[in-house]
């Protein structure tokens, strides 16, 4: 058979085929269109068809490679959609759905939500503010200078190319920020995420969480601070919480003191968390001290405030019963599913 006829029979082969699924396209594809197609070969055959004839020869090898390509593209779209129609008509729209697995909520957000929520309830507003803080907000207007000594208990993360930078070791900046900018009364809650340079234990991390709370106006007590954090622990913990204060010290303010919650020696784990007291210390507080106000741009002579700080992963393994801090940040869906549904 002359090469004519052989392309001829190419382009009858090529009308005539019908290819209904996938596998029967993938074989129209690589015989008529793949790299190593049965149309190619002819093509080196040009040079030896006599001079007269090869115009004709070279169009009906155009013809029969333009063929193919139209109909794979048409084979295509028709294999596509009688797939589609028999997916269509196999699908049960009786059956029943598959079911959605339900996540979790994190439990120190559980827990924050919670806390913000009944601060909120006596006019608390949220603050926020960057992680990535500068050393006047963080240290300095907290009546921290470079050379104080609590300092050393708040080391933390420094920016290598401006160490004027770092990372919060509090949410007080936070404060810091509301102060500088705004006129009191000022009444407000910072939550967010804080680091410190520590070793990682059961009861330490290098970042952890906080909600520090900031009240400022014209005669602001240290009654009136007891009545909120009183008012906060009977709503954490329950209508019959009884709370004591301690006295500590903060540079930030003055009186300050230690809170503590009665937890109760109801069981072996209560003498454990409570070193046998019943008595659990759950955040720090005091009145904020004139100097925070003054570097602030607060006439301390007019104002006075308190302010309190609590660590949420401290408040969250107090409700969970939670022995190791590192549980919060491994991600461990085995810990993380117990908390599906909690509130």
């Amino acid at each position: 058979m002359d090469l004519f006829k052989q392309v001829e029979a190419l382009i009858a082969e090529i009308r005539e085929a019908q290819p209904t699924d996938a596998e029967g396209l993938e074989q129209f594809r690589r015989r008529f269109v793949g790299t190593k197609n049965v149309i190619k070969p002819f093509f080196a055959e040009i040079r030896n068809i006599e001079a007269d004839k090869r115009k004709a020869f070279g169009q009906l090898l155009n013809e029969a490679k333009q063929l193919a390509e139209q109909k794979f593209e048409m084979l295509k779209s028709s294999v596509a959609q009688a797939q589609e129609e028999s997916e269509a008509q196999a699908f049960d729209l009786t059956a029943p759905a598959e079911p959605i697995e339900l996540g979790a909520r994190h439990p120190v957000a559980i827990v924050m939500d919670r806390i913000i929520d009944i601060f909120s309830r006596i006019g608390f507003a949220v603050a926020e503010g960057p992680e990535i803080e500068d050393d006047w907000h963080n240290f300095t207007a907290m009546n921290t200078p470079e050379d104080h000594p609590a300092r050393d208990m708040q080391d933390t993360y420094y920016v290598m190319n401006d160490p004027g930078m770092l990372l919060r070791t509090h949410t007080s900046s936070v404060q810091a920020h509301v102060m500088t900018t705004q006129k009191p009364p000022i009444r407000i809650i910072a939550p967010g995420r804080v680091y410190r340079n520590e070793t990682i234990s059961a009861r330490a991390h290098c970042q952890f969480h906080q909600v520090e709370g900031l009240y400022i106006d014209e005669g602001v007590s240290f009654a009136d601070m007891k009545q909120t954090l009183l008012y906060f622990a009977r709503q954490m913990y329950g209508p019959d919480a009884r709370i004591r204060l301690r006295p500590s010290f903060f540079p930030f303010t003055e009186p300050s003191a230690e809170m503590d919650v009665y937890w109760g020696l109801k069981d072996e784990t209560d003498y454990r968390i409570t070193k046998g007291t019943g008595w659990l210390e759950i955040l720090g507080c005091g009145m904020v001290d004139p100097n925070v106000l003054e570097n602030c741009g607060i006439d301390s002579k007019r104002y006075t405030g308190f302010a309190f700080g609590m660590g949420i992963e401290r408040q969250a393994m107090l409700q969970y019963r939670v022995s190791d801090i590192r549980l919060f940040f491994e991600n461990d869906l085995r810990f993380l599913k117990q908390f599906r549904g909690a509130l």
